[in-house]
């Protein structure tokens, strides 16, 4: 399956490596606690009004949505450096923009997933507003999005260089 390269997430090996470790933990020593919870509230009797059984239910509950999470992400992420500084702007870089062309008003962010996400640099999304109105367009070129509003805004990139984080 390809994809295009606004559904791409970008991954370091390391961010790779934690979030499949985060999964085998789900899947395995999480998965038989999780199981020998509900067996115990079970043994306890009347099931209707048994908050450790319930609690432990919506725990895995919540446990098993987010091994679906991990796994569609590292089936599909792809790992390793971000595309070239070609100047177009795309996931794993870092972008600056000006708003309304004002050179003043720029915002400097990483566009990518929240699993790439780092405290030093504010992440947007590719699939944000924001991030698939400046996809693929080059530094010097005017992207527009549409603001929650509804109108749309025009912002001019002003540097689009790979994340080094």
């Amino acid at each position: 399956m390809t994809q295009t390269s606004e559904n791409v997430t970008w991954l370091t090996q390391e961010a790779y490596n934690k979030l499949k470790e985060e999964l085998d933990y789900l899947t395995g020593p999480a998965r038989t606690e999780i199981s020998a919870k509900i067996a115990a509230a079970r043994e306890e009797g009347d099931l209707r009004e048994n908050g450790g059984y319930h609690a432990a239910k919506e725990e895995q509950g919540k446990q098993e949505l987010r091994v679906r999470q991990l796994t569609q992400l590292l089936e599909t992420a792809k790992v390793g450096e971000a595309p070239a500084a070609n100047g177009a702007v795309a996931p794993g870089m870092v972008v600056t923009i000006a708003f309304d062309g004002d050179e003043d008003d720029t915002l400097t962010f990483l566009l990518a997933s929240r699993e790439y996400a780092s405290a030093d640099i504010e992440t947007y999304s590719p699939q944000s507003p924001l991030g698939s109105g400046v996809t693929g367009h080059k530094v010097g070129e005017d992207a527009e999005y549409e603001l929650p509003n509804g109108k749309k805004a025009s912002v001019r990139i002003i540097k689009a260089q790979p994340y080094n984080g």
